[in-house]
């Protein structure tokens, strides 16, 4: 699967709808993820530009059209001819009934929100991603109070839907961020 996207293309498409420094920070950190997913659960190198590229844009329409997320960045997609990347973002919420039919689409989902769930344990730790335990985070998973907005059953779906046991995906994610700590502004309150 080949893009015809650059991604300064789509980075500078994601910056006209997308301000939130926070929303921005999880697109790069979910391109980061997808990157990596690439190597990990699709068929490897050929596609590392276009899976990020998905992680990148999958929530690109939320800030300013939560309303019809995701119909505006599939339909951007689809008019340059980018119908894999634009399926996936498509399916990246089990509740809207896409089928999952390859492996992009089940790793955007299975890297969506526990990236966003990662950094949120991250920003707990003084040493942030430095030294984060898979133990430390499937602890915080348990508990619903902690990053409410993270749907736990989407998590759950997304790995058993790469045939991922959980633990090991949370891992995968952690050492996907881990070089990028300092980018994501994950190296904990003690600036470690």
């Amino acid at each position: 699967m080949q893009t015809n996207l650059t991604r300064e293309a789509a980075w500078a498409h994601l910056l006209t709808w997308t301000e939130t420094k926070s929303l921005l920070r999880h697109a790069r950190a979910v391109e980061l993820v997808m990157r990596a997913a690439a190597l990990r659960y699709g068929p490897g190198s050929e596609v590392v530009e276009a899976w990020g590229i998905c992680g990148m844009l999958h929530d690109a329409d939320y800030e300013k059209w939560p309303d019809e997320h995701p119909n505006l960045i599939v339909a951007w997609l689809r008019e340059r001819d980018e119908e894999p990347i634009a399926y996936a973002i498509s399916a990246h919420y089990t509740q809207w009934g896409v089928a999952y039919v390859d492996q992009l689409e089940k790793a955007l989902l299975a890297c969506d929100e526990l990236t966003g769930f990662v950094m949120a344990c991250c920003l707990m730790r003084p040493d942030g991603i430095t030294t984060i335990p898979v133990k430390s985070v499937t602890k915080k998973f348990k508990d619903k109070k902690f990053a409410a907005g993270v749907d736990r059953f989407e998590v759950r779906e997304g790995a058993r839907l790469l045939e991922v046991e959980l633990g090991e995906h949370i891992q995968f994610v952690i050492d996907s961020l881990r070089p990028h700590g300092e980018e994501l502004g994950l190296l904990g309150t003690s600036g470690a």
